[in-house]
């Protein structure tokens, strides 16, 4: 009895300090907004067992309030119990009907209904005090606030006035039931992912052979899973198999839920399992991939060949060039023997292959352990790109005259026993930002399929990246076309140090997005000080050299442990999404572009990064364009700037159910459709015309 009279004290005292707060003189056991009016379904006097309550929803005709999955858009109602003197449940929803409005489906009520709950009193009373929101529609949404409070004494047995209970018991018969084998005539056959992009099937089959049964209605409990639109229906034998879309972009999980009902009842199946194979996780992405064009489902021998022309090409990039020119020039230079020269190449070939493996091994590490990264994934890392800038910057100086890199690094990368391997393992790692035509399918591929397979497609990569530089030293008519040694060698190497210079000014814009505007103060810095400590250690006076190597350990010291707190802090996030913002593009929200497919928008996604030469080509040359833009505001499209910059564990997920974990992809959504075009990685003004050729 203490304790009872206590909670009540508790109760009273939360009830009269919200009341306060919310500006009420009176406790309030009703709630009303536009269109809506909310009432208590309790009796007058509780009983002392649990007992099903309700909050009875009166709405204005052609009005709606929601369901637990509100589908395509609208929200269900919260019922926030901030104080009650007794035990209560979670909701219980009646099932929902379909409400197309206009061109999207929303799943709830249309008129009247009552969200139940089953509560326990104590010994003494039943006292709620509750934080209603609810969101009631036409064809525009107004959204309500309550707070309603209750008191009711508790006696032997309940009583009811007969209207509310009525009521009560009305929409509790609509509360799904657990389906058994006594009470729901149907048995799930399968849910299993379609082979066709972006569905998945449910299909039911009679408990009893040869009974005549109507086709009941389907609701899906996870609207982020599942579309609210009405599945396509058709008969397989005696089954019936509902196909239903899914969301785009949204993972495939190892289970869900549907609510089935005839009309008048309804059975809730939880935690149904999506059957292995085509309806696993990864079938799932590989099937809705293969719709919208990357090779997964091609032969291995195809995606290897694929593979080994998408690392041939990356011979061509301007990333790539700066380091093969080292040992171009090298090659020029050099009048040994062909076998010297074959050795030279198998050795580039070696270090290439011997990368490609090694980023190819961690990548399958960290996917088995469930992370989610993609190819370029080292120039997420501001620390990473300020060594490249390091280094690349030491060469550009070497190769201007400033000092003699040829006996120290230069030899690595250039003429050492080691140096062509050296120079096979920085082309792989450079390499990353310039996925070129054929590779991104390569890549996707390789996040999906087996660990033999994926390996296999990595090391056709290395093949072709290598195979260019090989069948140089190989063949020696071709090193015989190059012009014979001479004094045009310096002039060569001198004009083979801007390539450096323009990697070095890329490289630190890069790092300038990954960090802020700090990240270029912190490259030139340390590059500042690695010039004076050229030039210091190029005087005699004493401990100058020590002086030198002083100031250089401590500038890198400085410089990584500055960008590697910078890019932690995420500095440069907002400014980088402001700007796209200002241009018209949004930055990627997989809500937010659900939300513009589900009312018919046409939708455009740039999966770039700063680092990815390709990207800004594309966007300074085509999608940045004032013609691009005109097309895109025009036909009402929203533009989306998914920027990988940074590591963005929702932009990985979101390539890889693409079939792609590289940049650039470019993704087209046309109005009303739920699956996406592919454009390829090099893009043209007149690709983007296309898309709105038909209109």
């Amino acid at each position: 009895m203490l304790l009872s009279i206590f909670n009540r004290t508790v109760f009273l005292a939360s009830v009269l300090l919200m009341a306060c707060w919310s500006g009420l003189s009176a406790a309030q056991e009703t709630a009303s907004g536009d269109h809506v009016k909310v009432r208590w379904l309790v009796p007058d006097t509780f009983g002392p067992g649990a007992e099903t309550i309700g909050f009875y929803f009166e709405v204005d005709p052609g009005w709606h309030v929601y369901w637990r999955n509100a589908g395509d858009s609208g929200a269900a109602p919260r019922f926030d119990f901030a104080g009650a003197t007794g035990e209560v449940g979670p909701i219980q929803w009646p099932f929902p009907v379909r409400l197309p409005i206009e061109h999207l489906t929303n799943l709830g009520y249309e008129g009247d209904v009552a969200y139940l709950f089953e509560v326990t009193p104590d010994a003494a009373a039943m006292d709620i005090v509750v934080n209603l929101e609810w969101l009631v529609c036409k064809v525009d949404c107004i959204p309500g606030y309550g707070i309603m409070t209750l008191s009711r004494p508790v006696d032997e047995a309940a009583s009811w006035q007969p209207q509310d209970v009525q009521l009560r018991d009305r929409f509790l018969a609509m509360v799904p039931a657990e389906a058994t084998a006594e009470n729901f005539l149907w048995q799930v056959a399968a849910v299993a992912a379609s082979p066709q992009a972006g569905t998945l099937q449910f299909e039911l089959a009679p408990r009893e052979a040869g009974v005549e049964l109507s086709t009941p209605d389907v609701f899906p409990l996870d609207g982020g899973l599942l579309t609210a639109k009405a599945p396509e229906v058709a008969q397989a034998g005696e089954n019936i198999r509902y196909t239903f879309e899914r969301v785009p972009g949204a993972p495939m999980p190892p289970s869900t839920g549907f609510v089935v009902s005839d009309g008048e009842r309804a059975w809730q199946l939880d935690d149904q399992e999506i059957q292995a194979g085509a309806a696993s996780a990864a079938g799932a992405a590989v099937t809705m991939a293969s719709a919208t064009g990357p090779a997964s489902t091609q032969p291995l021998w195809l995606l290897i060949l694929a593979a080994i022309a998408g690392g041939a090409i990356l011979n061509l990039m301007p990333c790539v060039f700066p380091v093969l020119s080292i040992k171009l020039f090298s090659l020029a230079g050099h009048d040994g023997q062909a076998a010297h020269r074959v050795k030279e190449g198998l050795r580039y070939a070696a270090g290439v292959l011997v990368t490609f493996a090694a980023l190819g091994a961690l990548l399958l590490v960290l996917r088995a352990g469930g992370s989610a990264i993609g190819w370029g994934f080292q120039l997420q890392s501001a620390p990473v790109v300020l060594g490249l800038i390091l280094l690349f910057w030491v060469m550009a100086l070497s190769f201007s005259g400033l000092y003699e890199f040829g006996h120290h690094l230069m030899n690595v990368a250039g003429r050492s026993r080691g140096g062509s391997f050296a120079t096979g393992v920085l082309a792989v790692f450079v390499a990353a930002p310039c996925t070129g035509p054929f590779m991104g399918a390569a890549l996707g591929a390789a996040t999906l399929l087996p660990a033999y397979s994926a390996m296999a497609i990595f090391l056709g990569l290395g093949i072709g990246l290598a195979l260019p530089f090989v069948l140089l030293c190989v063949f020696p008519a071709l090193l015989n076309r190059l012009p014979a040694p001479g004094p045009w060698m310096e002039t060569l190497r001198q004009a083979l140090a801007f390539p450096l210079y323009a990697t070095v000014i890329w490289l630190l814009w890069v790092l300038g997005r990954l960090v802020g505007e700090s990240g270029w103060l912190i490259g030139a810095m340390l590059m500042l000080v690695i010039v004076f400590a050229f030039w210091l250690g190029r005087h005699g006076f004493r401990g100058s050299r020590w002086l030198a190597w002083g100031l250089v350990l401590a500038a890198l010291v400085a410089s990584f442990s500055a960008a590697n707190r910078l890019q932690e802090q995420g500095v440069a996030n907002g400014s980088v999404q402001q700007q796209e913002a200002a241009a018209g593009w949004q930055p990627y929200d997989r809500n937010a572009i659900a939300q513009a497919l589900a009312s018919g928008q046409a939708v455009f996604i740039d999966y770039t990064a700063a680092w990815c030469i390709t990207c800004q080509v594309n966007k300074k040359l085509v999608l940045d364009t004032a013609e691009v833009a005109d097309l895109f505001r025009d036909n009402d499209v929203y533009m989306v700037r998914a920027d990988w910059t940074n590591q963005d564990p929702e932009i990985t997920r979101a390539l890889g159910e693409l079939g792609r974990n590289s940049v650039p992809v470019y993704a087209w959504y046309p109005a009303g459709e739920r699956t996406p075009v592919l454009l390829p990685q090099i893009l043209q003004v007149s690709m983007i015309k296309d898309l709105f050729s038909e209109k």
